[in-house]
């Protein structure tokens, strides 16, 4: 499971560009710190969906010709939305310790790489290009120039091994690489073999393999021409716009392959939940502040995506980090003043816990955004306990197959209701599915089958995987759902659920109550093989430093919670982190493999 916001959760922004692309109004009273206006009328959720959703207001929605919901306003293609935001120019958009672009230098420098990628490397509109590098600015430039070219861009994982990159590689063709230093040499073989032309970015120096050449030896790139504009090609709704893969935490990754249009939704989605997060807190869209945003996703994750087109939209800047570091974070904030943190829920509770240690108010903060994986219900309750509602709590839900958050929880609803990832957007359809496909009412748990604008047409070069996982339109997520009033709870992955003696054992609700402990920072729940039971309760537990706490007692905990058969019959208590891959999902195969040895 992808929570998004993160996903906020899905992409919330205070600040966000209104509605209709116009420029922020001014005038009127000033905005309290928190955003909202004096004497202004909160709205409930569903009044102001209808606002947002009427005939011909800026979120309206209509039937596509696949069945599935798309928006009847916005752009149709990435490199459309690219061009709506031009406007914002001199606004810093990226801020990294060696090199801040603005807009304007931002897209110059995406139309020069552009341009090369067409007149010089040869590249025609269909053609991948592949991208693996570390949060630097210059993966924008390569996403974006490969957009504004008619490429499809394939975000490769940062962390993956030469042998992972190399599956990647095989399985999708690319005909140019761009890779930062620290890459290269996981992909040099691959490319040499398959005669795959490359370019470098921060490299640090000494040969390049044959067919590669360094950015900064690109005259064109490093003093790009603002007026030239992008390569004079057509990009239609229907192209593809992006290879990206699943994590492959149960098996090889696969590339799920999204359309402009499917793109063009996910930029939708953002916006539409940032108007209904100010109109929840009594603010008219379109007003206030740019964003200014801590990104700590990685950039090749779909929760990337979504902050990253949420902050575009509203001419906001994403302050980049090289290395995760709770401390540097808190500088980052201070130095930048942040308004919103956009990250996994871990490196969020480290975040909040190096704040209240070092006694940072985390003053500039307006929004926590959590996503790319569960967020524990204890996170909010813990924010709003030290920061009242002067820091907005959001979480949602999306995957790789949706291009991003789809659902988003914020505000007083995630206050209120900590366990549910939110409502969906409009162009978003929602079932839960029994067995045989059909929808159950709500209030009963069934797999979440989703359809819309922002899904992925399928897998790339994987039929019998696309057969599997799409049916008449709608998206089978693997996920264990819920729907009451309108919001949707994710209750566990379908592989995750522990059948206990034929008792369904829900791991994500056992991690909320060993989450309560407050000797507990992290925690896995899983099943492990049991000779009459088939299977049993196991969890692994990070416990703070120093902190004397024992099975039993975390067992004990537990008890007092839920009932009898949900206790994990084994416990290990650890001080290391868990293993978790870059999106933040607990390697849980891992554990297992751990609890099999021990």
């Amino acid at each position: 499971m992808v929570t998004t916001g993160a996903t906020g959760a899905a992409g919330a922004r205070d600040g966000d560009a209104r509605p209709d692309g116009a420029e922020p109004r001014s005038g009127g009273p000033e905005p309290r710190p928190d955003g909202a206006r004096p004497g202004a009328a909160h709205i409930e959720p569903r009044r102001a969906e209808e606002l947002l959703t009427a005939p011909g207001a800026p979120f309206a929605v209509v039937r596509g010709e696949s069945g599935a919901l798309e928006y009847a306003t916005g752009p149709r293609t990435l490199r459309e939305f690219a061009e709506t935001v031009w406007a914002f120019g001199d606004r810093p958009f990226l801020i990294a310790e060696g090199r801040t672009y603005s807009y304007a230098e931002f897209f110059a420098a995406s139309c020069a790489l552009a341009r090369r990628l067409a007149d010089v490397y040869g590249l025609r509109p269909g053609d991948r290009a592949a991208i693996a590098l570390r949060n630097h600015p210059e993966w924008q430039v390569a996403f974006w120039a490969a957009q504004l070219a008619g490429l499809v861009a394939v975000p490769l994982n940062a962390w993956w091994t030469a042998d992972e990159i190399a599956y990647a590689l095989d399985d999708c063709a690319p005909r140019v690489v761009l890779v930062d230093g620290e890459r290269l040499e996981r992909v040099a073989g691959w490319a040499r073999a398959r005669k795959v032309r490359g370019m470098v970015f921060h490299h640090a120096g000494g040969a390049l393999p044959d067919g590669f050449e360094r950015w900064d030896d690109v005259d064109e790139l490093t003093s790009p021409d603002a007026g030239a504009g992008p390569p004079d090609v057509d990009v239609s709704p229907d192209a593809d716009a992006t290879v990206i893969y699943t994590s492959g935490t149960t098996g090889r990754p696969k590339g799920a392959v999204a359309t402009q249009l499917a793109q063009a939704g996910a930029v939708m989605n953002p916006r539409f939940q940032a108007a209904m997060s100010m109109l929840g807190r009594g603010v008219v869209p379109g007003q206030g502040p740019a964003p200014v945003t801590l990104m700590t996703f990685p950039f090749f994750h779909v929760a990337a995506f979504t902050a990253v087109y949420a902050a575009m939209s509203a001419g906001g800047a994403l302050v980049l980090m090289h290395k995760w570091d709770a401390g540097r974070a808190l500088a980052l904030i201070r130095a930048h003043r942040v308004t919103h943190y956009a990250g996994v829920p871990t490196t969020a509770l480290q975040l909040l816990a190096a704040a209240e240690e070092s006694g940072d108010g985390l003053d500039s903060l307006a929004a926590l955004n959590t996503g790319g994986a569960a967020a524990p219900p204890g996170l909010v309750s813990g924010l709003s306990a030290r920061y009242g509602s002067r820091i907005e709590p959001r979480n949602g839900y999306g995957l790789t197959e949706t291009s991003g958050g789809v659902l988003a929880n914020y505000g007083a609803e995630y206050r209120s209701w900590p366990d549910s990832a939110g409502r969906p957007t409009p162009a978003t359809e929602v079932r839960i599915a029994g067995a045989d496909g059909s929808a159950l009412p709500e209030g009963e748990i069934g797999e979440l089958w989703l359809r819309g604008q922002s899904l992925v047409r399928g897998y790339w070069n994987d039929p019998e995987a696309t057969r599997l996982a799409f049916q008449d339109g709608w998206f089978r997520t693997g996920d264990l759902a819920v729907v009451r009033d309108g919001r949707v709870g994710i209750v566990d992955r379908i592989k995750d659920m522990v059948i206990r003696g034929g008792e369904n054992v829900y791991c994500v609700e056992v991690e909320g109550v060993l989450h309560d402990h407050p000797a507990v920072l992290d925690a896995a729940v899983l099943g492990v093989p049991h000779p009459t039971l088939g299977e049993e309760v196991a969890a692994v537990v990070q416990v703070r430093p120093g902190t004397p706490v024992s099975p039993d007692e975390l067992r004990a905990h537990v008890a007092g919670v839920l009932a009898g058969f949900k206790v994990p019959a084994r416990v290990v208590v650890r001080e290391d982190l868990l293993p978790r891959n870059a999106t933040g999902k607990v390697l849980k195969r891992e554990l297992r493999a751990e609890l099999g040895e021990a």
